[in-house]
């Protein structure tokens, strides 16, 4: 077993953090075990719609959800094949760990592309981005990112176990009936802790989700946690808008000059409701000429959102600065470079552990002590 030791010097931006008493961290890359989770050649699976055996995690694994079930963090995560005309289809793998740290993953894949009612959304690209968040009757909901090679779309599905799941469709299927189809992906639930749970929790009679990877982040509502509506600004509902930009979708964050977020803002785990607001964990795309010009064009760093507890609408504090940012050869260096992409937020005795993709390429962890 590898020594692990944790990084004690704190970073100007981790400093800065302690600042702002309503974030969590200051979080510390484990050194010596990061990456914790690799490309694998050895696992198959004989993919129904292709009709042949692939290796389907030999390409990259990345961007990981978790959840805590019978006292062990349970990660669902990304990984990609080297077949097909994308150079990979992405489907769905389970790891599972005792500490946090180590992980044991199962040998297939428990969520991916089949002959099914959603083929046409998520062939041949594949099933991307999963977060997931329990439900008050114990179950487990998904959002996670379907791609055709035209489109992303955000989905909703659902697990007694987190081996079986149930597709629902397109989380915006009933809205985009009487509108044009558009881009959507990356659904960030609000949820509350109970105990080491992360339970999806109502605010004012309805369940929010904050999504969008674009220069603005926006929210969504539903009564089910399965049909999900934007929140949308006034407008002509005659009009056929071409994509979200258009569809009237009231912004609820935006991109910053001078900063890691300049380029877009994607959210991260899911929302978590605290006593001093809605806090999300987001991810933010530098763009060197009008950004932060210390950090490479396209570097992905994360940061922190504080929206109102009784108005999710509200943004009512954002970090200063990223408070993780690619500083290591396998985030810097990967499929796509200069990545640190957060993703996956779990509570165990005491400690916060934070997982996240790394240059798309591989799964690291970072860890923080709960205040």
């Amino acid at each position: 077993m590898k020594k692990i030791a944790f990084l004690i010097l704190l970073s100007p931006c981790a400093l800065a953090q302690l600042t702002q008493n309503w974030m969590i961290g200051p979080f510390k890359k484990v050194d010596g075990l990061n990456p914790i989770l690799t490309a694998n050649t050895t696992t198959t699976f004989e993919c129904p719609v292709r009709g042949e055996t692939v290796k389907w995690e030999e390409k990259d694994v990345f961007n990981p959800a978790v959840v805590v079930r019978h006292n062990k963090i349970y990660m669902i995560y990304r990984a990609e094949d080297k077949v097909g005309k994308y150079a990979g289809t992405s489907r769905l793998g389970l790891a599972v760990s005792s500490d946090g740290l180590h992980f044991k993953r199962m040998p297939q894949p428990v969520f991916y592309p089949d002959n099914d009612f959603m083929k046409k959304y998520e062939w041949e690209g594949g099933c991307e981005d999963p977060r997931v968040v329990e439900t008050e009757d114990s179950r487990y909901l998904m959002t996670y990112t379907s791609y055709d090679g035209d489109k992303a779309r955000l989905c909703v599905a659902s697990s007694a176990d987190l081996l079986h799941w149930q597709k629902h469709g397109l989380a915006f299927a009933n809205f985009i009936k009487s509108k044009r189809d558009f881009w959507s992906k990356s659904g960030s639930i609000v949820c509350r802790k109970v105990g080491n749970r992360m339970i999806a929790t109502k605010i004012n009679g309805q369940y929010w989700m904050y999504w969008g990877d674009q220069a603005q982040l926006y929210a969504a509502t539903s009564d089910d946690l399965i049909n999900w509506y934007p929140v949308v600004k006034a407008y002509d509902a005659a009009y056929q808008p071409a994509n979200v930009s258009d569809v009237g979708c009231m912004p609820v964050a935006s991109v910053r000059t001078g900063k890691h977020d300049s380029r877009l803002l994607e959210s991260g785990p899911p929302a978590l409701l605290t006593k001093k607001g809605i806090l999300l964990l987001y991810n933010g795309m530098n763009y060197n000429s009008t950004g932060d010009a210390n950090l490479p064009e396209g570097t992905y760093a994360a940061g922190q959102f504080l929206f109102e507890a009784d108005n999710p609408l509200q943004l009512k504090d954002r970090s200063a600065n990223y408070f993780i940012k690619p500083d290591k050869p396998y985030e810097i260096n990967g499929q796509v470079n200069q990545v640190c992409f957060v993703e996956g937020l779990a509570s165990l005795r005491g400690k916060w552990f934070l997982y996240y993709g790394t240059a798309d390429s591989k799964i690291a962890v970072a860890v923080a002590n709960q205040k």
